[in-house]
C-alpha cells in the first residue's frame, strides 16, 4: 500500500487561502501521476487537480484560475495552492495516485462566512 499523509486544511470565510500538503511514500514520485480529491458531505470522492509525470495539469472547470496543483518530487510531495476559496471547496481532500490506490485519512477544509 501507498502512505498519503495529508495536511494543510482548515477553517477559513470565502475569499481567503490554504496551502494543502501531501507526503506519499511511493518513491520515486517522479515516475507518477498525481491528483487532488475532495469529498464533501454525502458525496464521494469528486476529482480536483491533477499533475502528471511531466508537470503537465488539470483540474476540475469549478476550480481552475483559483487552485495550483504542483509537486516537489525530491521531497515526495504534492501540493494545492487554493486561493479565493468558496463555501462550496468545503470537504475532506484527499491526495492519490494516478490511477488511484487506497485512501490516506485527508485533510479537511472548511469554508465558511
Amino acid at each position: 500500500q501507498v502512505q498519503f499523509v495529508e495536511s494543510g486544511g482548515g477553517l477559513t470565510q470565502p475569499g481567503g487561502s490554504l496551502r494543502l500538503s501531501c507526503a506519499v511514500s511511493k518513491s520515486p514520485l517522479s515516475f507518477y501521476g498525481m491528483a487532488w480529491y475532495r469529498e464533501a458531505p454525502g458525496r464521494q470522492h469528486e476529482f480536483v487537480a491533477s499533475i502528471a509525470d511531466d508537470d503537465s495539469t488539470r483540474y476540475d472547470d469549478d476550480v481552475k484560475g483559483r487552485f495550483t496543483i504542483s509537486r516537489d518530487d525530491a521531497k515526495n510531495t504534492i501540493y494545492l495552492q487554493m486561493n479565493n476559496v468558496q463555501v462550496d471547496d468545503t470537504g475532506r481532500y484527499y491526495c492519490n495516485t494516478v490511477p488511484k490506490t487506497n485512501w490516506g485519512p485527508g485533510t479537511q477544509v472548511t469554508v465558511s462566512v
